[in-house]
């Protein structure tokens, strides 16, 4: 099955309350039977390019799903939805696999 990350973004001027640490524990226990890494939240961030405006980077998770369309549902899920953020996400490919598909 593939596997998917889960860029959460936050917005700029977001804080941790109960009610949002609550929203993730419940956002995790949902998704537990995708999750390959439970990832980690981003404390200190520098942003290069175009990273959307009115958000930071929050952290990440990996988790397995059988489409896009699957992933995306269960990122759909989390509590930052509601709160002015939002998650890309994205297929993961080894690097094995980009190289023989490059051209040679």
């Amino acid at each position: 099955m593939p596997a998917y990350l889960l860029s959460f973004r936050l917005p700029r001027d977001s804080g941790s309350t109960p009610d949002l640490r609550a929203g993730w524990t419940a956002f995790f226990a949902a998704i537990s039977s995708h999750l390959e890494d439970l990832g980690n939240p981003v404390f200190e961030r520098r942003s290069v390019g175009e990273t959307g405006a009115g958000t930071v980077l929050g952290g990440y998770t990996i988790v397995d799903a059988a489409g896009l369309e699957e992933a995306a549902a269960l990122a759909a899920r989390c509590p930052l939805i509601g709160r002015g953020g939002g998650v890309e996400v994205g297929e993961l490919t080894p690097l094995g696999v980009v190289a023989k598909l490059a051209p040679r």
